[in-house]
């Protein structure tokens, strides 16, 4: 083996005296090294937008959240729902009620989504972070004269505010502290349509802008206003209901484990989401974009794998007087089959080492310097630049994959040469 293995060496390193082999094995080991190099930057960019999508939805959605296995609303003061509120490991709690919603400011109106929510909400979405105009205030409460009754006649009452997505608060015209209400219309539960006069199919409400937030995702940007669940509720003609309870935990690592032990009270009655379930669509479109690339350059690969079938072959021609002379010297079919077995490994090896190291320094530069830029204009995008993250599963899996494609090109002219032997 090790005679083998030391002429097929020298076969792709040293002098030759016809230099076309020379530039063929070297063509075969650069188009391994490129398509190994591809492989790694692209995944690694997959990652990197996962991991952006997985810290931009972290920053509003809960670690964990319980809604209903059917319909859209439960009733929280159930005794399952109360066992569950009592787990240590639970830090608190937010109830949320969810409906679609017309938002109205004008002439200018755009179906929305309605969201109500508790006061524990702030403290679970971190909201503060993500306003950029105004101010997060869902209910002022206040004590004031009644019209024209005695003076020491008081009644309470409160002000009703809702924070807009930044793309819904440009379309409408409005910003935040605008001294004007915009109107919500939110369609009347259990009631039959009158087409005579449709406007009485709906409940309306009005609410004074107090902040805009900012996601940099459309779904919330351009469609949801977060109002107080008070008000979501008299809007939806609901007591207690809520379509989810949101869930903020001590120790954000032990979700895996918390998520399993409120399964275990609750049933099959209600859904328990960690924060990638919460976006099940999203992350399984950017895993099946992921992975459709990677067979597309493993296609491209295996175009680029055949050169080692030539090489090979005409190396084996090229070779003819040596077979003869290793044959004379003694030399068994076997070892003779190994050294051009050894010479195809050699270009695999070589060029899938070359393309992996070419492609982690690639992923680092861009890490570190951002050569590679979303935009010719710095702040369009969430970021800058393309975000890298190398995983070192998806580098074995390269590995794995480049040496048995081009192993499997190995093995025909190799067993060509075995038949002529």
């Amino acid at each position: 083996m090790n005679l083998s293995f030391h002429i097929a060496r020298r076969y792709l390193f040293a002098k030759k005296s016809h230099n076309a082999i020379n530039i063929i094995s070297m063509i075969s080991v650069f188009g391994i090294a490129l398509a190994t190099t591809a492989l790694v930057c692209v995944l690694s960019v997959f990652n990197g937008f996962t991991g952006v999508v997985s810290q931009t939805f972290s920053a509003f959605d809960p670690e964990l959240q319980i809604t209903p296995a059917q319909g859209k609303v439960f009733n929280p003061a159930n005794p399952q729902i109360g066992e569950v509120k009592k787990i240590d490991e639970i830090a608190f709690t937010s109830e949320t009620l969810e409906e679609n919603a017309l938002l109205k400011n004008g002439d200018r109106q755009e179906p929305i989504i309605l969201k109500g929510v508790s006061k524990k909400f702030e403290n679970i979405a971190n909201i503060d972070k993500l306003i950029i105009d105004g101010r997060f205030l869902l209910r002022e409460d206040a004590s004031g004269t009644a019209g024209s009754m005695e003076p020491d006649s008081l009644t309470e009452w409160h002000i009703d505010n809702g924070v807009i997505g930044a793309g819904l608060a440009m379309f409408l015209g409005v910003r935040a502290n605008f001294v004007d209400p915009v109107e919500i219309y939110v369609p009347k539960r259990n009631v039959r349509v009158n087409p005579a006069n449709p406007s009485t199919a709906f409940d309306r409400g009005s609410v004074f802008i107090s902040g805009v937030f900012a996601l940099n995702q459309a779904k919330y940007d351009d469609q949801m206003m977060i109002v107080s669940i008070d008000l979501a509720r008299e809007l939806l003609r609901y007591e207690t209901e809520v379509s989810s309870i949101d869930i903020k935990l001590k120790n954000a690592a032990e979700a895996d484990k918390v998520q399993a032990k409120i399964k275990s009270i609750l049933g099959n009655d209600y859904l328990v989401k960690n924060r990638f379930e919460q976006q099940e669509d999203l992350f399984r479109m950017v895993s099946i974009e992921k992975w459709v690339t990677f067979l597309i350059l493993a296609i491209i690969l295996v175009i680029a794998v055949f050169n080692i079938v030539g090489s090979l072959t005409i190396l084996i021609i090229e070779k003819n007087e040596d077979i003869r002379i290793l044959k004379n010297l003694g030399a068994d079919n076997k070892l003779i089959l190994k050294v051009f077995l050894f010479e195809g490994c050699l270009i695999t090896f070589v060029g899938t080492i070359a393309g992996i190291i070419l492609g982690l320094i690639i992923c680092l530069l861009q890490q570190h310097f951002g050569l590679l830029q979303l935009g010719s204009t710095p702040g369009t995008f969430v970021m800058d630049a393309y975000p890298v993250v190398v995983e070192p599963l998806d580098v074995l899996l390269i590995f794995v994959t480049v040496s048995l494609i081009s192993l499997l090109a190995v093995v025909y002219p190799v067993n060509n040469l075995r038949k002529r032997l």
